[in-house]
């Protein structure tokens, strides 16, 4: 039997006989896809997956099922079940191994929370997006029975203080330049398939989501006299790419640097912002209700520079206010460098200058969405333009736009995401300290267990390698979607 989504044998005779049907109106999820499940009982054919993959993200119609043995390729940002307005695109839950957890006596749970969540939960109850829910946010996995609530803004100023080191160190020593952003696990994954020659640019810094998770089983436990083995890592977070970021084989750092197995991976669980607010009404607490409360200790600070890590141009600023201090030993000027307006916005591709006391000048750029990336990279391997600095997220908006973020309807998408940007920037502006440096919670973890930024120790539990994944595209590598014989823009 033909496969239904050909008209014609023609066209039929030039790909393979895929085991995925109606590849022109939605996106092909393999099985074994650690992020995504598509309910194809649920699916309508609306295209709007489609759209999202091919259009926004440009995976779907870049590579061809017939040269790569019919295995779909996915960088698991989840655009395509954020789009799905029938929940056929979803995150694979992993709700269940929370609450039985939490229901383990035996088990200490530690929940680190992403900073995009705060401005996101709220839609799930009726507030406004972009409303900063932070302490309800806290106060709610208190409620359903967490033992420990992290930050992972604290993971994120430490991410910018290895990644601003690292920055600061190839510029000294003449290092592959530009450095790439690496905090995206769905970017990281489009660089290592679509554009591994960049693997040697990529900040070898992990995800501030990895980092904060490498804490909690090493310098948290420590401190709080538990035994790591026993702890339950779970992390609440805007992005399905973090479901399968925690499933990579280096992602056990701890484990690694204890020499001890039983702790296994340093993310044990990753849910969503939609699995959250799931959870909450499955226990059916009354959010609005909810007593606001406050991180724990220890690897729960935050800073200005780490709330903006939520949105685009928000890991560029908060690197350059650190930059700036590493470069020249003193503050950064108290607007110029907190407020960096040419990397702000939902533009996609935007530049600015930076000037990092009187003898250092950065040319950064900041890109979102996939389409976006890929016509900028391509266009760099063509241009005569120089960069330092290169901040890439994945998904259009940064985190705060991620897969697993509450649904929006396509008319109120980019004013919902503006409202998300806004609840971050406001936070930013009325924070104590603005720059990761100056976190009194960081500079105590390097006195009292890392060292220093690039060291030995902040090596083996911050930092981490990537791979060339191009294979996966098997012998066709550059496929557009007018050369994708299953795309409805193929030329023939």
């Amino acid at each position: 039997m033909f496969p239904k989504r050909f008209d014609s044998f023609s066209l039929l005779e030039e790909v393979l006989m895929s085991q995925y049907e109606f590849i022109d109106k939605r996106v092909p999820i393999a099985l074994d896809n650690p992020s995504i499940y598509h309910d194809i009982s649920k699916c309508k054919n609306c295209t709007l997956c489609r759209r999202a993959c091919a259009d926004v993200m440009s995976v779907l119609d870049y590579y061809d099922l017939d040269a790569n043995g019919d295995v779909p390729v996915c960088i698991h940002c989840g655009q395509c079940a954020a789009a799905c307005p029938f929940d056929s695109m979803h995150a694979k839950s992993e709700l269940e191994k929370v609450k039985a957890a939490l229901a383990d006596p035996e088990k200490i749970v530690v929940i680190q929370t992403a900073p995009a969540v705060r401005v996101a939960i709220g839609e799930g109850f009726g507030y406004e997006p972009g409303t900063f829910l932070e302490g309800k946010m806290v106060g709610a996995l208190r409620a359903l029975g967490a033992d420990y609530v992290v930050d992972t803004n604290f993971g994120a100023d430490l991410t910018i203080m290895e990644e601003a080191s690292e920055l600061v160190e190839r510029l000294k020593t003449g290092g592959q330049i530009p450095q790439f952003t690496s905090c995206c696990p769905a970017w990281v994954r489009f660089a290592e398939i679509y554009f591994p020659e960049l693997i040697p640019n990529l900040s070898s810094t992990r995800s501030c989501i990895a980092m904060e998770a490498a804490m909690i089983k090493t310098y948290f436990a420590e401190k709080k006299g538990i035994n790591p083995s026993n702890i339950v890592s779970v992390s609440v977070n805007p992005c399905t790419a973090k479901k399968a970021e925690t499933k990579r084989e280096e992602e056990n750092a701890a484990a690694r640097f204890y020499d001890d197995e039983s702790l296994g991976m340093d993310t044990d669980i990753s849910i969503t912002t939609r699995e959250f607010i799931r959870w909450i009404q499955e226990e059916n607490l009354d959010f609005n209700a909810i007593e606001e409360s406050q991180f724990d200790d220890l690897i729960g600070m935050e800073t200005g520079a780490s709330i903006i890590f939520g949105n685009t141009g928000g890991v560029m600023e908060a690197a350059m206010r650190t930059a700036y201090k590493l470069i020249t030993d003193k503050e950064p000027p108290p607007y110029a460098l907190t407020h960096l307006e040419d990397v702000r916005g939902m533009e996609g591709v935007k530049e600015a200058t930076v000037q990092l006391g009187d003898d250092v000048t950065l040319s950064v750029a900041v890109v979102h969405g996939g389409k976006n990336t890929r016509d900028f990279l391509n266009a760099l391997k063509d241009s005569d333009k120089h960069y330092d600095f290169i901040e890439v997220m994945a998904c259009p908006g940064g985190c705060i736009g991620g897969g697993g973020q509450p649904r929006t309807k396509l008319p109120q998408a980019v004013k919902t995401k503006e409202a998300r940007i806004g609840g971050l920037y406001e936070a930013d502006a009325n924070y104590k300290w603005v720059a990761s440096y100056e976190n009194p919670e960081i500079q105590a973890l390097y006195k009292d267990f890392l060292g220093e930024p690039l060291g030995h120790k902040a090596h083996e539990l911050l930092h981490t390698h990537y791979t060339d994944r191009s294979a996966v595209l098997g012998d066709r590598k550059d496929v557009t979607p007018e050369t994708c014989p299953t795309s409805p823009k193929y030329k023939g």
